[in-house]
């Protein structure tokens, strides 16, 4: 089994990284070159912008590669509640965001022409307990109606029709949702920022960021020191770069993913016949999906505490067991892959986005955020040209987490306080 991203193993890796020390005057510069940078690069060189963007690692290789590959609408919370939280208006404009970002990366795979296998597959929403059926069809009414027609609530009895397993009591499906392979995305995002003018460094770490005159930053990385008119935070800024702000306010906590040998055609269809995006409503709960080479994509928080999340195969094993009791039919199955890291969580698990000393930035997408990364990315380099009204996450306060600074040494309580809402709850 091999301790590598299953989406970076089986893509082209992209080729146009610049060349030289980071230097000069840029327009903006972009810190991260995941789906959000990426995105925002594009969006920023095509309005005629400088771009240079900073990547303290590899492409798309953070947090944008330890997903499982699904391009989700639907927000990580029940909508009423939200509603209710937050007022009708305000919750069903933050819904449609979603919506509205599976559209953008939509539009920019037909436009930017990038082969990454990206369908619309519709996804299912999987209850783990009957009190998580009742809880989900208590709103399924007040979703349906005011803000997404095309869901639907399957009872237990139609839950085969979706999934081979007896371990779900209904189910919540969505339509608008869609997969793609994310290794490909990433790469063909980059070779579209790059063609539009963007620069792309790797191995340029951010470490220092001072105010100049105006809104001006000197950015200083680990290849060199450049001057940038604005600057897009788009990175989890959970452990490093002089990021302190923001890292009181993100939770940074461990995703990991296995991947199965490739199946047959009956394996397949005894586990997932309609091939949709999967998630199951636990608070440590998975996620699942078939790759576009017909394998079994399965993830989860599968621990919230570790020192080396890359190598660390005992949470491939946690996951194994999850998979093997969801599908014991797969029993003897090859694992290929795992891998895993760090995803940054918000307290209330909705991204953020705006300006803060003179910084942009976007972030905090909470295990939710391959597609509204991409659509961040956009919305931001309006923002950044002046139309803050295209931030759809503007309303939103954003406190200092209590006791949060920067080191999350609680992870241990919270996992075991989730893991006691999932055996009561």
């Amino acid at each position: 089994m091999k301790l590598d991203s299953y989406w970076l193993d089986t893509s082209t890796r992209f080729a146009g990284v610049a060349q030289g020390p980071v230097e000069g005057r840029v327009d903006v510069a972009v810190i991260g070159a995941g789906f959000t940078g990426l995105s925002a690069a594009l969006a920023l060189a095509r309005r005629g912008a400088s771009v240079a963007v900073l990547e303290a690692g590899q492409v798309a290789a953070g947090a944008s590669g330890r997903n499982g590959g699904h391009v989700n609408n639907g927000t990580a919370h029940d909508y009423a509640g939200l509603a209710d939280k937050l007022g009708q208006e305000h919750a069903l404009s933050l819904y449609r965001a979603f919506d509205d970002a599976v559209d953008t990366v939509e539009r920019i795979v037909r436009e930017e022409q990038i082969a990454c296998d990206f369908r619309r597959s519709g996804k299912i929403k999987l209850a783990a307990k009957p009190a998580h059926y009742e809880s989900i069809a208590r709103g399924f009414e007040r979703l349906n109606r005011e803000c997404d027609p095309e869901t639907e609530l399957l009872p237990r009895e139609r839950v085969r029709e979706e999934i081979g397993s007896d371990a779900f009591h209904g189910a919540l499906l969505y339509r608008k949702s869609a997969m793609m392979h994310m290794g490909k995305f990433g790469a063909g995002l980059a070779d579209a920022a790059t063609r539009a003018g963007a620069r792309i460094f790797e191995q340029a770490g951010v470490t220092g960021l001072t105010r100049l005159a105006g809104a001006a930053h000197r950015v200083t990385t680990a290849r060199g020191t450049l001057e940038a008119g604005q600057v897009l935070v788009a990175t989890g800024p959970s452990r490093e770069g002089p990021f302190a702000w923001f890292r009181r306010r993100v939770v940074p906590v461990g995703s990991f993913i296995v991947v199965t040998e490739p199946l047959s055609p009956a394996q397949l269809d005894s586990i997932m016949p309609t091939r949709r995006t999967a998630t199951t409503t636990q608070h440590i709960g998975n996620y699942f999906r078939i790759s576009p080479d017909d394998r079994l994509i399965w993830g989860g928080r599968a621990r919230f505490a570790f020192s080396n999340p890359t190598e660390d195969s005992r949470s491939g094993e946690v996951l194994r067991e999850q998979l093997m009791a969801v599908f014991p039919q797969l029993a003897g199955v090859r694992f290929d892959y795992c891998w895993g890291g760090l995803v940054d969580i918000t307290e209330d698990r909705l991204p953020r986005a705006g300006e803060h000393d003179g910084l942009f930035y976007a972030m905090g997408l909470s295990g939710h955020g391959a597609q509204m990364s991409v659509h961040l990315g956009q919305q931001m380099a309006r923002v950044m040209g002046g139309e803050a009204e295209a931030n759809p996450f503007r309303k939103l306060p954003w406190r200092a987490l209590p006791f949060n600074w920067g080191t999350p040494w609680f992870l241990p309580l919270v996992g075991a306080y989730y893991r006691y809402k999932d055996r009561v709850g």
